[in-house]
C-alpha cells in the first residue's frame, strides 16, 4: 500500500484520495494536506472546489510542465475559533533544475460543515 504524497505517512487510501473522492476533511490541516496532494495530482477540479467562492479564481491551470513536488512540511496549525483556522507549511517542488520553496500561512473558513481555503500570506 503507498504512502499518501501529502507526508503524513498514512496510506492513500486513508489520507487524502478519500477527499478527493468527495469525504469533506475534517480539519484545515486535512484539507491544506489533500490540496498539496492534488497539486502533485492534477486535480484542478478539487482544488477550485475547496477554494472559497469569495476568493477563488475563474479557472486554475496547472501547466508547469516539468515540474516536480518533492514534499510538504506542516509547521504549524492553529484554530481561530470554530469555524476559522490557519497552516502554516512548506512546499518543496523542482523546476528546469532548480529547486524552489513555498512557504506560506493559508486561511481556511468553515462553512455548512466544509472547510475552504480562502487566501495565504507568503513567507519572504
Amino acid at each position: 500500500m503507498s504512502r499518501c504524497v501529502c507526508g503524513s505517512g498514512r496510506p492513500e487510501a486513508d489520507c487524502c484520495t478519500r477527499h478527493h473522492a468527495g469525504e469533506p476533511a475534517r480539519t484545515p490541516e486535512a484539507l491544506m494536506r489533500s490540496r498539496y496532494s492534488a497539486y502533485v495530482l492534477g486535480l484542478t477540479d478539487y482544488l477550485l472546489a475547496t477554494w472559497h467562492p469569495t476568493t477563488r479564481p475563474a479557472t486554475l491551470t496547472l501547466d508547469d510542465a516539468g515540474l516536480k513536488w518533492l514534499g510538504l512540511d506542516v509547521r504549524r496549525c492553529m484554530m481561530q475559533d470554530a469555524d476559522h483556522g490557519t497552516v502554516e507549511f512548506v512546499a518543496r517542488s523542482k523546476l528546469g533544475g532548480r529547486a524552489h520553496r513555498l512557504h506560506e500561512t493559508s486561511r481556511f473558513v468553515r462553512e455548512n460543515d466544509r472547510w475552504f481555503y480562502l487566501d495565504g500570506d507568503f513567507a519572504a
